[in-house]
């Protein structure tokens, strides 16, 4: 028998609070009109004050579990992808393994922000293909609301995020069926990693934060959009096609595309030049806004709540955000 990694289970959480576009209207000099017509949403979720990474990423991975028909004791690794942990350290994972009642599991946190997820995925498919472990709890969780610059030098990149959280148990499983993770592929071009980040904090000096970095803005996230844009029409593709010529399939033969919600126009450009059809893109960014790394489980989840996905669907996922990195993986359910 072989041996591959089954998704046995999906959650997925957002918070109740909905900011529309015109909420942010009033905190920013910006409009619905120009919010939608360059990033496709018209509102995301943002925490409640009070409400964690950790709170959101136990109430995802416990609906996974619930699916999955597991508890706690029946977990042997967690990783939780996230680029807002609720410290900068301890790591986010130790936390969520506590409120879980995981046990002393290993516990791992990836910070590879967008493409976090597929990464996770992919060292969860490794350990459990080598037999080192035999169910793998993966979340993706993020309150970046609290990290957002509310105002008008900041439009381009704090209209994008809303807070969410996603998660899968994968379980080893038999190959025969065709079923489980088929192939992953994984990018970084760290040649562009000033297009899209934080300049602060920064480890190198002391001390880390200083009044001067809040002062002049280098706290907040920054993006040369047309960079990001031109590189992940560019990317986008050529993962997709990599990781379909793992398994030997065709564009045609996958039933769902399930891209990262970065930007509607990216998935809508990415999906015309290789010629996808509309039905087979699922995309929630209009509701959710970039929820980073919960953005994949998020799709994936009402992409089967919807019947775009079923059983035996073929399913490409893949992203590309910071660093820049990308990333494919290509499941049958």
């Amino acid at each position: 028998m072989s041996v591959c990694s089954k998704v046995t289970g999906v959650g997925f959480f957002v918070p109740d609070r909905v900011v529309t576009n015109d909420d942010l209207s009033a905190l920013i000099d910006t409009s619905d009109e120009w919010i939608h017509q360059r990033t496709g949403i018209r509102a995301r979720r943002h925490a409640p004050d009070g409400m964690t990474n950790v709170d959101m990423a136990e109430i995802a991975a416990k609906h996974a579990m619930d699916e999955a028909g597991i508890g706690p004791g029946d977990i042997d690794l967690l990783i939780a992808a996230t680029l807002s942990p609720d410290y900068s350290f301890p790591s986010n994972a130790p936390f969520i393994q506590r409120r879980l009642g995981l046990g002393p599991v290993a516990a791992i946190d990836v910070r590879n922000q967008c493409t976090g997820f597929l990464y996770s995925i992919a060292v969860a498919d490794a350990y459990i293909r080598t037999g080192r472990a035999r169910r793998v709890l993966v979340i993706g969780s993020e309150v970046q609301s609290g990290g957002l610059d509310f105002d008008s030098r900041s439009r381009d990149i704090a209209v994008i995020f809303g807070d969410g959280a996603g998660a899968f148990v994968m379980e080893a499983g038999d190959s025969s069926d065709g079923k489980g993770v088929l192939a992953v592929a994984l990018h970084g071009d760290g040649t562009h990693a000033e297009d899209l980040w934080t300049d602060a904090e920064r480890s190198y000096e002391h001390p880390r934060l200083t009044m001067e970095m809040y002062e002049s803005g280098a706290v907040w996230p920054k993006m040369r959009g047309r960079a990001v844009f031109i590189q992940a029409v560019k990317e986008l593709p050529e993962i997709i096609n990599e990781v379909l010529a793992k398994t030997g399939h065709a564009l045609d033969d996958v039933d769902c595309f399930a891209f990262h919600q970065a930007n509607l126009r990216i998935n809508q450009w990415v999906g015309s030049s290789m010629n996808i059809p509309d039905e087979k893109i699922f995309n929630n960014i209009e509701r959710y806004g970039n929820t980073t790394a919960a953005t994949i489980p998020g799709v994936i989840f009402e992409a089967r709540a919807s019947g775009l996905i079923h059983d035996g669907s073929l399913v490409v996922a893949a992203a590309f955000g910071a660093g820049f990195t990308s990333a494919a993986i290509t499941i049958r359910f």
